[in-house]
């Protein structure tokens, strides 16, 4: 089943799915109380059990996590800014871009 399975096709699959192929893993100890587990600790869990190699997010060329965070902290800086001068528009434009900078780290960490 091993050699069929990759992090992949696991990732893609639903808790029901995961589970089904948890009860067919001979007593790995990774995947003991599998009926309990959500779908974040079963993924590890089985990739542990099936020996496959847990996926990584590739890295886009150029990403620089001190920069991003560097500019998340201007943007800090001019949301409370727009807040204390009641600009809509300027918060919003602000908001929009510390959320857009928040998915970019959330992607990249492993």
């Amino acid at each position: 089943m091993a050699d069929r399975l990759t992090f992949e096709a696991l990732k893609k699959k639903t808790v029901a799915e995961l589970r089904d192929i948890a009860k067919s893993v001979e007593n790995h100890d990774a995947v003991q109380g599998y009926t309990q587990m959500n779908k974040d600790h079963l993924l590890p869990a089985l990739c542990k059990a099936l020996g496959i190699e847990i996926g990584h997010h590739h890295v886009e060329a150029g990403f620089d996590k001190s920069k991003i965070k560097a500019r998340m902290r201007t943007l800090r800086a001019e949301r409370g800014k727009a807040l204390a001068a009641h600009d809509a528009q300027k918060l919003k434009a602000v908001r929009s871009e510390l959320h857009t900078l928040n998915h970019r780290l959330r992607a990249h960490m492993v």
